[in-house]
């Protein structure tokens, strides 16, 4: 796991600054590669062969490479290229030769999570490409006939671009609390989508996507796609836990997590697990905020395993808030990116790599809205469906953005109907988390707040060969009209202890509406939600209107967490990395 950084034109200067820029993702070696018509750098977290010949930039003939994240099936892959005389047992050299034998191809080959850049010496051409569910990131700027590329948005911005509102995704952003593909929220920077590669040649560029085989229906009986669900789920984490470095595994309480955690210790019985929890006042709904940790603890203790408990304070969680939000940079609205950063440089102490059960609910129709959505199919259409359970609401937003700016949801629904494809239409919003939510929301905050401390995170469930199985099986064997998840549960109901098959869906809460009225918090957000606060963003709200909001949520009349971390967020991002309009 790494960070990289590029662009199409010579400038060493540029290019340290760009290497300076993500230190926090490679802090164990940087390197590298300048000619007079590209130059690439690299920050290395030394995961798989730990040796300095497994450093980046890596060479081989006319081709360089600098490479983010982990390939599981590198060593198959490594056995079947003859041609080539291995002098490392890194990963990073499996992709460079298996591109020498298969050029392009070798990308539907790659079972894991990466984003890359090849550049050929000889022919001048640039290749970038991202995993096909974008675990990892990449952003890049075009204009020109100049690219410039790199890990993270705040590298990019080292570079004289334009930092300019993209109005259209900050909308996105405000309706969905995260600002969906290509686009971000500066003007020009965009982000590669998931499974796609881009060609640069010539000052042009050219974007493509890269897919495996089509997914075949199943024709598997229930009872045995729940016992493949099981062998397919253990064979993921066993596969992922290939490392040179102590693994771990982040443990909510749930039933995904509790599953790795179950695979990963018939793999290493001595595996630790890491849970964070938050210190309230009475009537601050403990049960609610706390249950998952109380049920971590009692699960990791029923497997005899290793457990690691993080408590989290009010005022760490003020003092923590301005630097979740920049670390982020691709700006994602949501209180749990506190505890997120927070607990990933608590598990660094003890772990480089932690397993999590990211994923898990979009694969196997874990959330409660897609039961609803099953029984209010006939009722709404699968967009007005989508909107409605994944956007803020008009008459909120309209009160609060200011009229020049605002979007309604007429609108920006459509640009969702790209993600709403599915046999039916529980299919199709669970196709849309897969395809939207996981990759621009999810994966954004848990790369960034994990790399934020040199932690490296893993998603089993996303990992290719069991994508491919469950995405074949028919949606009734996940989603009924009274149950979630059906498949994944009865897999693992004889191995995890029964008290966790019994509990309700919850996800994972931070107590932020109860942060946002402890007092240091209260003066924070005053001084972020004032027009004085940064300028330039000032024509954006109706602040009189926000004020009242504020007041209501406060006072504890109206519940209006969301729409106001969100503005809180935008706030210290803007400010942060000196947005104009």
């Amino acid at each position: 796991m790494c960070g990289i950084s590029g662009f199409s034109f010579k400038d060493e200067n540029k290019l340290a600054e760009m290497v300076g820029a993500l230190s926090h993702r490679g802090p164990d070696a940087t390197g590298t590669y300048v000619d007079n018509h590209c130059s690439l750098g690299h920050n290395r977290l030394s995961i798989i062969d730990l040796s300095a010949s497994a450093n980046q930039p890596m060479t081989l003939g006319d081709l360089v490479i600098i490479f983010n994240g982990e390939i599981y099936n590198y060593r198959e892959l490594r056995s079947e290229i003859q041609e080539h005389k291995f002098e490392t047992n890194s990963d990073t050299e499996v992709i460079l030769a298996g591109y020498k034998v298969w050029g392009e191809k070798v990308l539907e080959r790659l079972n894991g999570m990466f984003a890359l850049a090849i550049y050929n010496k000889r022919s001048g051409e640039l290749l970038l490409a991202r995993d096909s569910f974008g675990v990892k990131p990449l952003y890049y700027h075009f204009s020109e006939g100049k690219l410039i590329f790199a890990s993270e948005l705040k590298a990019l911005l080292v570079h004289d671009i334009p930092r300019k509102l993209n109005l259209n995704a900050f909308n996105r952003y405000l309706r969905i609390l995260y600002s969906p593909e290509p686009e971000t929220l500066v003007a020009g920077v965009m982000k590669l989508p998931p499974g796609n590669l881009l060609r640069f040649k010539g000052g042009e560029i050219k974007l493509d996507k890269f897919v495996g085989e089509a997914v075949v229906p199943s024709k598997l009986s229930y009872k045995e796609a729940v016992a493949e669900t099981r062998e397919r789920v253990m064979q993921a984490v066993e596969r992922q836990m290939v490392a040179d470095v102590p693994v771990g595994v982040y443990l909510s309480g749930g039933i995904d997590s509790s599953a790795i955690l179950y695979s990963a210790l018939q793999v290493n019985p001595k595996i630790e697990s890491f849970s964070v929890g938050f210190e309230l006042e009475v009537g601050e709904e403990e049960g609610k905020f706390n249950a998952d940790l109380e049920l971590a603890r009692r699960t990791a203790s029923h497997f005899g395993a290793k457990h690691h408990t993080l408590m989290i304070s009010p005022s760490e969680a003020s003092t923590t808030l301005e630097r979740a939000v920049t670390q982020v940079d691709d700006l994602v609205s949501n209180p749990t990116a506190i505890p997120m950063l927070l607990l990933s440089a608590f598990a660094k102490e003890r772990v480089s790599v932690i397993l999590s059960g990211n994923g898990g609910d979009e694969l196997f129709g874990g959330y409660d809205r897609y039961r609803q959505g099953l029984l209010a199919r006939w009722a709404y259409s699968t967009s007005d469906l989508f909107a409605k359970f994944m956007f803020q609401k008009d008459d909120l937003l309209s009160r609060v953005v200011s009229k020049e700016v605002f979007e309604p949801a007429s609108s920006i629904k459509k640009s969702f109907e790209k993600y709403l494809v599915g046999s039916d239409t529980v299919d199709a919003l669970m196709n849309a988390d897969r395809r939207s939510w996981l990759a621009d929301q999810a994966f954004t905050l848990s790369d960034r707040l994990s790399m934020a401390n040199a932690l490296e995170e893993r998603v089993p469930f996303l990992d290719n060969e069991l994508v491919a199985f469950a995405e074949s099986l028919p949606r009734r064997y996940k989603v009924g009209p009274f149950r979630t998840k059906k498949v994944l549960k009865d897999a693992f109901k004889g191995d995890l202890p029964d008290f966790l098959f019994d509990q309700p869906k919850r996800g994972w809460f931070s107590p932020g509406a109860k942060w946002l009225r402890r007092p240091e918090f209260v003066r924070l957000a005053k001084e972020i939600l004032s027009p004085e606060y940064y300028p330039p963003t000032r024509d954006l709200f109706q602040w009189e209107e926000f004020n009242k909001i504020l007041d209501d949520h406060l006072s504890k009349k109206v519940y209006n967490l969301s729409l106001i971390w969100s503005i809180i967020s935008f706030q210290i991002w803007a400010k942060k990395y000196k947005i104009n309009l």
